[in-house]
């Protein structure tokens, strides 16, 4: 996996890889998934397979329970007195993914409010994300998560067919109890996977390691 490609890109399952692709300065924009809860990877591959059609519109949506910060383009949204705005949980519940940081809590409002201005935001990220996996010459995706082999040859073929150019996937498979990182081999082409702490999703020293040897080429 150690390189330099056109482009890196989150796949979830939340927040995580993109925190610390922006922090190792990996991460050139905001993509669809890169602030969403994706805990089904068969869901996962089913929107992909998609191309995102039909995802998070209003009908299919439904506030759950948890709140997050607000983020715009990555960044939390401060207010007065030192406190940030905060955000509702948005279920699609047709393809079971949960947006945690873009439909901000206003007093007396209700989320749908919001709805018209995420969605424009949202299909400008779709684009962005079709586009530049069609003319990018070389692309490693990331996900955080359970995984299985079989579950991770049938995404990698679906994002292959998004992707002309060289298509590679890191997996950071979650593991209870694990001490350290591992490396498990499939023996699959463009598939790379290491074994994670599950509980210890915001390891620095973990991620550093992760994402050492990775960098950006200068075609974006």
């Amino acid at each position: 996996m150690k390189g330099a490609y056109d482009i890196i890109v989150s796949l979830g399952s939340w927040c995580g890889p993109s925190i610390f692709l922006w922090r190792r300065q990996l991460r050139r924009f905001s993509l669809p998934l890169d602030w969403m809860i994706s805990n089904s990877v068969t869901d996962l591959t089913r929107l992909l397979k998609n191309r995102f059609e039909g995802f998070m519109e209003l009908g299919q949506l439904r506030k759950i329970d948890g709140t997050s910060a607000y983020l715009e383009e990555g960044i939390a949204v401060p207010q007065q007195g030192g406190t940030y705005q905060s955000a509702h949980y948005i279920l699609d519940t047709r393809y079971n993914v949960i947006s945690v940081h873009d439909f901000p809590i206003v007093p007396n409002q209700d989320w749908t409010a919001a709805y018209n201005v995420y969605s424009n935001k949202l299909a400008h990220r779709v684009h962005r994300f079709l586009n530049v996996l069609q003319h990018s010459r070389s692309v490693v995706f990331i996900r955080w998560g359970e995984i299985g082999e079989a579950e991770a040859v049938e995404l990698h073929a679906v994002l292959r067919s998004l992707t002309p150019g060289s298509c590679k996937i890191l997996f950071m498979q979650t593991v209870s109890g694990l001490e350290s990182i591992q490396e498990i081999d499939w023996g699959q082409d463009d598939i790379g996977t290491l074994q994670v702490p599950l509980e210890r999703p915001y390891d620095e020293a973990a991620w550093n390691r992760i994402m050492n040897g990775l960098s950006l080429t200068g075609y974006w």
